[in-house]
């Protein structure tokens, strides 16, 4: 893909402010869009409130939570209290967008119908996991405290360049975790719930990467810098969520979430779409930033391919045992 527009070769010429209202056109015209094709949805409706049952506190007929009541797997249990976790965050989430790309015109209209999106997501996943009890409700709310307390900042919060770049790979990675953990809960209803919810994040990846792309037109060496810097710093906005690591790891073995997911379904689909790899005409720090970009990808998939290998020796264990 060749770039026409002119730029200032320059990365420091383009200051937040002036990429803001460079691109303010192109938000109003992706806000209309997306208020277009997005459908309103209500989350009450995808709960199973039949289910519902008294805790114990201040009921007297109140029963206490067990395992056994919970109709999910047990990985469905581990990726539902990360993802609803990560979706609690939504006031810091809220505050670094706000802050970064403003609250008034397009921007600032976007800012607050994207979070109005967003907190469907926690609403409808916290009313599931009560009235189904999918999940232990004292430590889900111990998790909650303690991870919102800590509150959340952006690894990209220094650049609004950057920031853009994150969540339209992250918009698109949520989605992917969301939709597997549907697919691995073995509840349709969860399966239901989150399949909805992942056409939401699906509708916001695709309102970034139209802007990430934008960025390409007006400013290429900055935003594949700023894409570099993104693609291989890149962590989940949930990093902070107490017992994260381990959690992340059963993830990774469950297939929700891990290299290959990573690899295949969120960062390759963005950038081919974007045809960030064939992109030319860039200054040597674009270049050279589109070369660190490759490298790191080839790299990435290697790890996969190991992750990948090790994953179906243990799978073929397990069946081994199973059949023993």
């Amino acid at each position: 893909m060749t770039i026409t527009s002119p730029h200032l070769g320059s990365p420091s010429v383009w200051t937040d402010a002036r990429l803001l209202y460079a691109l303010e056109e192109v938000v109003e015209k992706e806000l209309n869009r997306h208020l277009k094709v997005a459908k309103d949805w209500m989350p009450h409706e995808y709960v199973p409130w039949s289910d519902g049952r008294n805790f114990p506190g201040f009921f007297e007929d109140g029963t206490a939570w067990d395992k056994e009541q919970s109709k999910v797997t047990e990985i469905g249990r581990i990726a539902l209290v990360v993802n609803l976790l990560t979706e609690d965050n939504l006031p810091s989430y809220h505050h670094e967008i706000a802050s970064l790309f403003g609250r008034d015109g397009a921007w600032g209209t976007w800012v607050h119908r994207w979070t109005a999106e967003e907190g469907r997501h926690g609403i409808v996943m916290r009313d599931y996991l009560l009235a189904s009890r999918a999940v232990d409700p004292d430590k889900l709310e111990r998790f909650r405290m303690a991870h919102m307390s800590e509150g959340f900042t952006s690894d990209n919060g220094h650049s609004m360049l950057h920031s853009v770049a994150y969540v339209a790979f992250q918009e698109l990675a949520t989605r992917i975790s969301h939709r597997n953990t549907g697919h691995q809960s073995g509840d349709p209803v969860c399966d239901r719930m989150l399949a909805r919810i992942a056409t939401d994040e699906n509708l916001h990846m695709v309102f970034y990467r139209n802007l990430l792309k934008a960025a390409f037109e007006i400013a290429p060496d900055p935003t594949m810098q700023a894409v570099r810097d993104v693609v291989v710093n890149f962590r989940m906005p949930g990093h902070g969520i107490p017992g994260f690591e381990r959690a992340a790891a059963q993830m990774a073995i469950g297939e929700v979430y891990n290299l290959r997911i990573h690899h295949d379904d969120v960062l390759q689909p963005v950038l081919r779409h974007l045809k960030v790899l064939e992109i030319d005409g860039l200054g040597p720090e674009g270049r050279r930033a589109q070369e660190e970009l490759g490298l790191f990808l080839g790299g990435l998939d290697a790890e996969a391919l190991k992750f990948d290998e090790r994953l179906a020796a243990r799978k073929a264990r397990m069946a081994a045992r199973a059949g023993a």
